[in-house]
This record gives structure tokens, sequence and C-alpha cells, in this order.
């Protein structure tokens, strides 16, 4: 059997000429494919899938389900089966067989050998089950299989933006407290179990400590939506940090892109180095990684960090991976560049290069299950690395601060590092975590270890990395001393299997000149005042009736006499800043914009052209006032700072070019702008 990441009408497209030999086995989703048959049918579709480019896997069982192979076992099946006697359930099926609501009663033996036989349709139910109203998805499993395909559905479907699914066992983590943990996403949902039940007579609610809560997150952060990169030529990268991959023609390498952010990546707000996100290298390790397995390369044989990959408050950073031809010994260079997600017009930056390798690295050693605290060593406060650490720049957060415990041994550094519990569910998607193993580096900056002068340090160059078992979310660790500033790296779970290991990381102080002023963005803008464009004065403006104050202007918009459509115009003289004439003066504006869009009931109002005198701190308060009537009542308001009177020539002009604000000064009418914050020493090519 092979998982196909298509549409199924493509799939059936691409199994012309397989009639009998290989057929789609599940559809679980609108690009969530499973197909079963013959071995070299399938060999054959995947080494066409692979060529061009769609992350078809094949899945790791020996028989092949819902496929005319099945069709061998159809009189022993319903001899097996025969003593079946169903009946009708209290609660319906959606039947993935007939694709209709079935209430079991039918679900004989013949029922259940064409539910093995024939196409499972998966995606039919669960669109039939939201055009129903059903909204909730728990995949009741040892491990999330066809939650991706219901998602996938969901996100497909119109107006069903509002469910979600969610899993209820992991793989390797089967116990209560992924129950409970699951039991706790549908609870943040808004769908809530009977918790007597859960916690029969032994819960109760406590109140939540008065105290403000410090260094955790509790609003939920949705995950990035993943589009259809296959409609682009690409392949989806199915990883965290990358969106898509492409290999490249004639097999000369392989590119895989991302986007990163706080928006999409918050957890990379927690690791702060002089002052500055940085996306640690670790991450740009797990990017190579990622690499080398699109392009069957073993391990990643070398891997510089150049520049430190620094990530804005608001905004992106796009990134590129990049593999080259092979070499003919097995090696491929790789390459990890950025540039700010917002800027077309800013260069690419290599952050880390290295080489990738075909050969395998020695085969691990025999599993060794945790064994506590080495024996004759000495143990070191995790707490007191972390202060060590924040004061020579770099500061963690929850998320990188894994370290539990940790050991000198001699030479040797032994620790237990953790990730918190928000992050166990996206451990699976990486090799390894790079949080997890940012961490595992941590107790190297201890004084027994380090020595008692020595600067903060960061990862410099990693050699012979490779990884074992994926997706952990603790390891036990061991740093062996490999030279002046080098170690050697292995990562084990509890179970004593390999995690990840380096047989090398060098390691340099922390270079603050490496980080460059950032090139501005759209995060951060001033206010400007531009020259109006071609506004030279105007004539034939509407009837324009001048008055001293607002008192007065308002006045005018009642009784009998009220102005009709037109122009009411306030020409505030400077007054002295004190609290109470800024107090007065706003409350007889408030009074003046609620008179204007009052005289709308006799039919179309005036528009109010409001004059304010140039730096002039008494008017702040009704500059503020009337910002927010225009944002309401957009084209009622006109605002002009002035630092004469206008003559009836520029009045024209004001009205005629349609600004909500404007300003006179020195003769000329300017309107407010927005531009770029420029950096001091930031340079751009020309």
């Amino acid at each position: 059997m092979v998982s196909v990441p298509l549409p199924v009408e493509r799939v059936r497209e691409e199994l012309t000429g397989y009639d009998g030999r290989v057929s789609v086995a599940a559809v679980n989703g609108p690009a969530s494919v499973v197909v079963s048959g013959d071995v070299q049918g399938l060999d054959e579709l995947l080494t066409h899938w692979t060529e061009a480019g769609v992350r078809a896997r094949r899945i790791a069982v020996d028989y092949a389900s819902h496929s005319a192979h099945v069709e061998e076992l159809k009189d022993e099946l319903l001899d097996v089966l025969a003593p079946i006697e169903p009946q009708a359930g209290r609660i319906p099926v959606y039947s993935t067989v007939t694709g209709e609501v079935e209430d079991g009663s039918g679900f004989d033996a013949a029922y259940w050998f064409t539910n093995l036989r024939q196409t499972v349709e998966f995606e039919t139910a669960t669109r039939k089950l939201l055009a129903d109203g059903y909204g909730v998805f728990v995949e009741s499993s040892p491990h999330p299989v066809v939650s991706l395909g219901v998602q996938e559905t969901i996100e497909d479907t119109e107006g069903a933006s509002g469910a979600f699914t969610v899993g209820s066992l992991r793989r390797d983590d089967g116990g209560l407290d992924r129950l409970l943990t699951s039991l706790a996403e549908l609870h943040v949902h808004g769908v809530s179990p009977d918790w007597g039940k859960v916690f029969p007579d032994t819960a109760r609610h406590v109140a939540l400590p008065t105290y403000a809560f410090q260094r955790e997150r509790y609003w939920p952060t949705p995950a990035p939506r993943a589009g259809d990169v296959s409609a682009a030529g690409l392949a989806s990268a199915e990883h965290p940090l990358l969106g898509a991959a492409v290999t490249l023609a004639g097999g000369e390498g392989a590119l895989l892109t991302g986007r990163l952010s706080l928006d999409t990546h918050g957890w990379l707000a927690d690791h702060v180095v002089a002052g500055r996100i940085v996306v640690p290298g670790t991450a740009l390790l797990e990017m190579a990684l990622r690499a080398a397995e699109e392009v069957d390369c073993a391990q990643v044989e070398e891997l510089v960090l150049e520049a430190p990959l620094v990530l804005p408050q608001n905004g992106s950073v796009d990134v590129q991976v990049s593999v080259g031809a092979e070499d003919g010994s097995g090696c491929r260079p790789v390459s990890v560049h950025s540039r700010p997600g917002t800027s077309r017009e800013t260069g690419w930056r290599r952050n880390a290069h290295g080489t990738l390798t075909e050969v395998a690295p020695p085969a691990p050693a025999e599993p060794r299950e945790w064994a506590g605290r080495p024996a004759g060593s000495e143990e070191i406060d995790a707490e007191e690395v972390y202060t060590r650490l924040a004061e020579g720049g770099l500061v963690y957060g929850p998320v990188f601060r894994g370290l539990r415990t940790a050991w000198r041994q001699g030479e040797d550094l032994f620790a237990e590092v953790r990730l918190p519990q928000a992050e166990h569910a996206t451990a699976d998607a990486y090799g390894i975590h790079p949080a997890l193993l940012d961490a595992a580096l941590h107790a190297a900056a201890h004084p027994e270890f380090a020595g008692p002068g020595a600067e903060a340090r960061l990862p410099f160059s990693w050699r012979g990395v490779a990884v074992g078992v994926r997706g952990a979310a603790e390891a036990r660790v061991r740093l062996t001393r490999a030279g002046t500033d080098a170690l050697t790296v292995t990562l084990t779970d509890p179970a004593g299997r390999l995690l990840a290991s380096a047989e090398s990381l060098s390691l340099r102080p922390l270079a603050t000149d490496l980080f460059e002023a950032p090139p501005a963005d759209d995060s951060l803008f001033r206010l400007t005042w531009t020259p109006a464009p071609g506004l030279k004065g105007g004539s034939g403006a509407p009837p324009l009736t001048w008055h001293q104050d607002f008192r007065s202007a308002a006045h005018s918009l009642t009784g009998a006499d009220a102005a009709g459509p037109g122009v009411v115009g306030v020409r505030r003289r400077p007054a002295v800043p004190q609290v109470a004439e800024v107090h007065r003066e706003t409350a007889e504006a408030l009074a003046f914009v609620q008179a204007v869009l009052a005289s709308d009931e006799n039919g179309p109002g005036p528009r109010a052209l409001i004059v304010l005198p140039a730096d002039d701190l008494a008017a702040c308060g009704v500059r503020g006032l009337v910002r927010s009537a225009q944002s309401e009542h957009p084209g009622r308001f006109v605002l002009v700072e002035a630092d004469r009177e206008l003559t009836p020539a520029e009045v024209a002009g004001v009205l005629a070019f349609d600004e909500p604000e404007m300003a006179l000064r020195d003769g000329t009418l300017s309107v407010p702008r927005l531009a770029r914050v420029r950096v001091e020493g930031e340079a751009r090519a020309g």
C-alpha cells in the first residue's frame, strides 16, 4: 500500500493501465489517497510520483487491502464471518461502504467482505457528517491517521469552518495522561465531557490564583493552513518549518521553501539572543536534515552557521534550503538562505552552508534504558545554567528552558531534557524538535564544564549529524568534550534508543556584530507630510459659512434657519493650553459633530470643514475627536491644520481634493502619509 497526497481524480488517471494490478484503496480527504495492489506496480508508481515531486510514501503493511487480491480470500472470509448476527445499534453509522447512514442491522458477512474489498470512501462519509451538522471529530485509534484527511475535508467544505478534529492516543504515548490531554483539547474547543465520569469521586474545582500569570500562553494559536502547493508544480514539504519542496530537473538537486513568523511559529519568540528573536541554529540544522531526506542522504556531514536568522516582531521571513548536485562521492552541497518576507527588493542572505552525504552513520550502540544519575557524577543546578546564559545575552522562554536535570562526570555531561507539554503534540512532525536539541546543549554553559570566565557560546559548526527515532518530546543527553570548544552530542529516549547524534559540534562566543540592522519593513512607520500633488488652489467651492467657534456652528445647524447642503466651516483661534480649555473645547466640538450628523434627518446635511491652528496643544482633544468621527462617517468632516487663514482659492482646493486631513504650512498644502522607518546604516543594492 502507498499513501499519495493527490486528489483522487488525478490518482485514478495515473492508474490507467494498472487495472487489476493497482487500485484506489481509500479516499481519506481531498488530497489524501491510499492505493494498494501488486508490489511491482506500486514500485513503478512510487518511482513515477517521486520523480514528479509528489511525496508519496509506502505504508508499512504487507497485504493489499481494498484491492483485487482480496477476492482470493472471499470464500474463506465469508465462511469465517458467517456466524455474525448483526443488530441495530443506538448510534447511527455513516458507512464508508454504502455511503449512507446505517443502523448496523445490515452489517453481515457480505458487508464486512465488501468493506475489505472495495475502496474506503472516508471523505464521502465525512462530507455527509458535515452536511448533517456534525462538527466535532474524534479519532479513536492508537495514533492519529485519518485526522489529516478529516481536516482537509473540513477546510474544503463551505460553511464548515467551525468544525475540528482531535485524536485520542498517540504512538508511544498511549496512557491515561494522553487521553486526558485529548479530552482537554475537546474542552478548549467548547465540547466538555462528563467530568464526573472522567474523575469519579476524586475531582473538585479549585480557584485560580489571584496573582498575574507569568510566562504562560493561554490563548491557542491556530496552526498555519497549508495551501495546495501542487497547483504551482510543488509538493508539500510536510514539515512545520518548510512549506513546499521541489526536485530540480535532471536530478541535480532540490529546493525547499518556507515562511517563518511569530504568527505561525510563536514558540520561536522564546529564543532571544542579544535582545533579538533569533531562529536557533538547531532549527537550521533541522531544515538541513529535512533536505537530506528529500535527496535520500543519510546525514548532514557538515553544517556551518554563518549568520543569525533574525525574526521581526511583526512580519515574516522567507527561507530557502537548496541542495546541489551529487559530486560523485555521495555528497551534495546544502545551504540555507533567508530574506524579509515583506520585501522583494532585499537580497537573500546565506545563514548556513554545508554538505549532505549518502554515507550512513555508524550503527547505534545497543539501547540502554535510562539509569538516573550516573555513578560518581556531580549534579548541576539547571537554574544556575539559565542564569549564566541570560547574563551572556541568551534569554530563553518556557519552550527552550527544557533542561530538567544535569550531571558532570569527568569530561562528560549527562542531562535530561523535555519539551513543555504544549509542544508535545507537534514533536511528531520533526526529526528532532529544535527546542529539544537546543536544550540538550544548555548544560555545556555551566562553569563546571565551560569554565568560570567563559563567554556565552552558540553552535557554529555541526559535523556528522543523523537522526534515529523521530518525534521525541524528551531525551537523555550525553555531551563529551571533543576539543577546546567542541562537543560530541548523543540523545537517546527513555528506552535507550538513539534519537540524534552529532560527531562534533563546535561552539563560538556570541558575536553581536553579526546582527545586521534589520531592513525597513511593514512593522514600523512614521507620519510624514507630503505636498499635495497637483493642488495649487481651486475655484467653484460649494456654499460655505464660516464660524469662529464650535458653539455658534452647532447652533447654525438647528432650528428653522438650519443650513442645508453645503459646507459649515469652523476657524478656531489659538487658545491657552489649559486643562479646562481642552475640556471645554472638546465638549463643544462633540456637540458640533453630533449636530452635523443629526442634520441628515431633514435631508442631506452639510460637510464640516474644521481649521485648527498649527501646533496648538489645546486643540489636540478636538483633533482626536474629529478623526474618530471621520472613521465612522467618511467624507463628512475635513480637518485642516494651518499656520494662517486659508484663502478662498485654498479652501476650494482643500474641498475639491477630498482628503480627510490636510496641513497648510509656509504656503504649501500637504497631506499626511505613512512612511517606513529607515534603520540607521541600512544599505540597499542599487
